[in-house]
């Protein structure tokens, strides 16, 4: 279609990311990208590209490419892979807020009959072909911020002299003693679990690191269907040696403040292009979260009509009402003791309730973060695990921390997903992640 080069020399100092074309108005380039829309009319074709770094619109004109490469222009289909040669162009209608004005354009590959067109699709449609749909606008933004989210995560530990800690993914028994879990047949002769959290592990790490933090991915085998679950999703879990409930909840509010604040620095196009309010996360980003008792979340939830006994988990409607509170994420600490798991330290003054809270995100996206300070003494630790019915030989290890050099201790797990679709404003877990595994979806 042109005297460009199909596959142009990889030092060509022509060659540009769409990213990149702010900075090179005026000059000379090539982009390498694919075809995601196409108009003509009489001389003239506007070319919607992207290349996986943005999206920009190409102006092809008959007199700039001649009739043979127009004509072969107005026959592209969606998907096809394109050489484009060019000069940017200031173009403040666009949302890049350039255009590429053509002189060349090749065609590398067909895009063969895309199947999925600028019409309505349906939920199962797309994730029937989550494969491609990744290329379109609202994955490519969401997966970058999420991009910027864990590279973010990665450098407010690093900043604060944590240590990068792996967790391992089989588990001889659960974290927390419950059956959510995938069950791994060991050749026949025993039995592991997919991990559902590196929390315990991390807490060896505490003790021979100071701070650390495990960053990957953990399995829940709950029969959900809400939009709020997923089988395999990505949890970032900190633990620190001689932190105690009140150092936690600070380390929260500064992490989830940071994370916003990056993805403001960084990500505020893909927002837009979202049609994201940022103003719940500017606000998250300045910090000053609302911190209530569980006590005083029953209070409020029977305020609204939700009366719940003491000692009651909080579901999703619950959780709504208490984000609702604020613009911006809401600690409920101080947990009913019965109510949360077997390595949470209880209030000296009152063994009922544990030093913990839950951090509840704003517009409904429920609950972010789990955290508490653990059971430091032996035997209080000992007891519990007996009346939690767990089985003592497997948290042997476990008990070793308590026995040789404990101190107090304290961490917390947020899932990143969560954190994640509540900063876009996607509806469903699945939208946030590349290949979403689901009780109803494990294809592709």
């Amino acid at each position: 279609m042109s005297d460009v080069p199909a596959l142009p020399d990889a030092d060509d100092p022509r060659l540009a990311r769409i990213a990149d074309l702010p900075d090179r108005v005026g000059e000379a380039v090539l982009l390498r990208g694919w075809v995601t829309g196409l108009r003509s009319s009489g001389k003239i074709a506007f070319v919607q590209l992207r290349d996986g770094s943005g999206f920009v619109q190409a102006v092809v004109t008959k007199d700039g490419v001649g009739d043979d490469a127009f004509d072969a222009v107005r026959e592209l289909d969606q998907e096809a892979a394109v050489v484009v040669s060019g000069t940017v162009k200031d173009d403040p209608r666009a949302p890049s807020g350039v255009e590429l004005n053509a002189d060349g354009l090749t065609a590398v590959a067909p895009g063969r009959s895309y199947p999925i067109t600028p019409k309505e699709h349906g939920v199962d449609f797309l994730a029937e072909r989550r494969h491609l749909h990744l290329r379109h606008r609202t994955p490519f933004a969401i997966l970058r911020i999420r991009d910027t989210m864990e590279r973010a995560v990665h450098d407010f530990f690093r900043e604060r002299g944590f240590l990068r800690f792996d967790a391992p993914f089989f588990m001889p028994t659960a974290v927390e003693g419950t059956t959510n879990l995938f069950e791994i047949d060991l050749f026949g002769e025993d039995a592991a679990y997919l991990s559902q959290s590196g929390q315990l592990y991390a807490e060896a790490g505490a003790l021979a690191f100071g701070a650390v933090y495990t960053f990957g991915p953990t399995f829940r085998a709950e029969k959900s269907k809400t939009r709020r679950h997923l089988l395999e999703f990505w949890m970032v879990e900190p633990e620190v040696a001689w932190l105690d409930h009140d150092g936690n909840v600070a380390l929260q509010e500064a992490f989830v403040a940071y994370l916003a604040g990056r993805v403001l620095e960084e990500r505020r196009d893909e927002l837009a292009m979202l049609e994201r309010d940022p103003a719940p996360l500017e606000a998250t980003a300045s910090g000053g979260f609302l911190r209530l008792t569980y006590d005083e979340a029953l209070a409020k939830l029977a305020e609204a009509g939700h009366d719940l006994a003491w000692g009651d988990d909080f579901g999703a409607p619950h959780e709504t009402v208490l984000g609702s509170l604020s613009d911006r994420p809401v600690f409920v600490e101080a947990w009913p003791t019965k109510a949360k798991a077997f390595y949470m330290e209880p209030y000296p003054d009152d063994p009922t309730r544990v030093k913990n809270a839950d951090l509840i995100a704003p517009e409904g996206y429920g609950e972010i973060i789990g955290g508490s300070e653990r059971i430091h003494d032996l035997a209080l630790l000992e007891e519990r695990i007996r009346e939690h019915a767990l089985p003592a030989e497997a948290f042997q290890w476990y008990l070793d921390l308590r026995r040789h050099g404990s101190v107090p201790h304290a961490g917390f797990g947020m899932g990143l997903e969560r954190v994640l679709a509540w900063f876009t404003g996607a509806h469903h877990l699945r939208d946030v992640v590349p290949f979403p595994r689901m009780l109803t979806r494990m294809y592709p």
